[in-house]
């Protein structure tokens, strides 16, 4: 297997590339991600592995070298697969001073055996689904309704009867300083969020790149949730989300979800991932944090996906162990304290 960076012209064509992937993508792996999570110290790298593209996020810490990073990464459909993929990056990543690869390859959790068995470190999942939710929606829309849970069902029709109104709107400053105050009363207590300049950067970087649309909820000409949806060759994700705590109408979180899932037909997606819930052993315990949010989304399919979330390629024993045993935790707070944003 030949490693290599991108050409230009190949990163020019990068979200082409990644759509190629054995495993159909993923938006998280885009060019319009890469630069986003520039933003936030990364620097972005296109690689290579023969005509397998895969996008690396690379941190640097002094003394260590640095730690790759490839999310939703490598787009292999195989533990094997991915084995080969990081064994061929061994001696390239090696060249370049790394002495770890954190991979987030979207394989089902019953591959993590293997990857203990060839000495993978189970890490901190990074990107929020390791288990998640999703939607096959390559039927005809009133078939994907009528197989919808008969919750989710009555709550979208219900909505749709009490006069709920959803609108597709720009992600211009007004919408997003809108937006990012219902996520922000939503997440109070329940979950962290980052800075608004980072939202409102994500937001119009995938909008303005035809990858993102932001959604409105009214009903009496006031807003009362919103969501923002990606799609990315056949699948979509439902990244961000939120509603007002005093519910006014029962089912509009459900009817606005309906509506993205319908633009997201409309733009060819096959796959609606509703991105994060409780894991599949965990979606019924009433004590999860995340209770409420599993809730919600298994109104749309009661199925959760459990994914091997991220893992460590070894590149360098010793850095390796002196980044779990402190140089990670010392970046932490030292980004946290320049930025007040997450690390990763």
């Amino acid at each position: 297997m030949i490693i290599r960076f991108a050409t230009p012209t190949e990163v020019a064509n990068w979200n082409n590339h990644i759509i190629a992937n054995p495993d159909g993508g993923n938006v998280f792996a885009s060019y319009e991600f890469a630069m986003q999570k520039e933003s936030g110290g990364y620097k972005a790298r296109f690689i290579m592995a023969d005509s397998l593209a895969i996008t690396v996020l690379e941190k640097k810490f002094p003394g260590l070298g640095k730690l790759w990073y490839l999310p939703k990464g490598p787009g292999v459909t195989d533990a094997k697969d991915l084995l080969k993929v990081l064994e061929a990056l061994k001696s390239f990543a090696k060249i370049h001073r790394v002495f770890a690869i954190r991979v987030e390859s979207e394989l089902s959790r019953n591959e993590q055996a293997t990857l203990n068995r060839h000495s993978l470190h189970k890490a901190r999942s990074i990107i929020p689904n390791p288990s998640t939710i999703t939607l096959d929606i390559h039927k005809k829309l009133d078939k994907v309704l009528l197989g919808l849970p008969q919750k989710g069902r009555h709550a979208i029709r219900r909505a749709e009867r009490e006069g709920v109104k959803v609108e597709l709107v720009e992600s211009n400053s007004k919408n997003c300083i809108t937006m990012f105050n219902l996520l922000a009363d939503t997440a109070r207590g329940q979950f962290g969020i980052r800075s608004y300049s980072y939202y409102k950067s994500f937001w119009q970087r995938f909008s303005e790149a035809g990858l993102g649309q932001m959604f409105f909820a009214y009903y009496n000409d006031e807003v009362i949730a919103g969501a923002y949806a990606m799609i990315f060759g056949k699948k979509s994700t439902y990244k961000d989300g939120a509603s007002v705590r005093k519910k006014v109408v029962y089912g509009a979180s459900h009817y606005l979800q309906w509506q993205v899932i319908k633009w997201a037909k409309s733009k060819g997606s096959n796959l609606h991932d509703f991105c994060g819930s409780p894991p599949s052993d965990e979606i019924n315990n009433p004590d999860h944090k995340h209770y409420g949010i599993g809730l919600f989304k298994t109104s749309f399919n009661k199925t959760v996906t459990d994914y091997i979330g991220c893992y460590d390629f070894v590149i360098n024993s010793t850095k390796y162990t002196i980044w779990i045993k402190l140089a990670e935790k010392v970046a932490q707070r030292v980004h946290y304290y320049k930025y007040h944003d997450s690390y990763f």
